[in-house]
């Protein structure tokens, strides 16, 4: 599913235009962007918890050349789905 298949969802279920369809849908991604690169967490219920983490700087592996490099500290992003969440996948 792409974000132009959200909006059209949007559009049919709710009933505004395309055009505010498309600004919410948009406005809603933006505002969960925004809280996650701030290093919040965000949680939906019903739905699940997106952390960003913190990763520690470490030394890796090139697979090829066997030659060892350092891998930066970064942050990821993980999902965590709910269990209702999980329970609708299983049925």
């Amino acid at each position: 599913m792409t974000k132009a298949d959200i909006v059209e969802n949007v559009y049919e279920q709710v009933g505004f235009s395309k055009k505010e369809s498309a600004e919410i849908v948009e406005l809603v991604f933006d505002t969960i962007k925004r809280t996650l690169e701030s290093g919040e967490k965000i949680k939906i219920s019903g739905f699940g918890n997106f952390i960003v983490r913190e990763k520690k700087a470490r030394i890796g592996r090139n697979p090829q050349t066997g030659q060892e490099i350092e891998i930066s500290a970064r942050r990821v992003l993980t999902f965590r789905p709910s269990q209702v969440l999980k329970s609708a996948l299983n049925e």
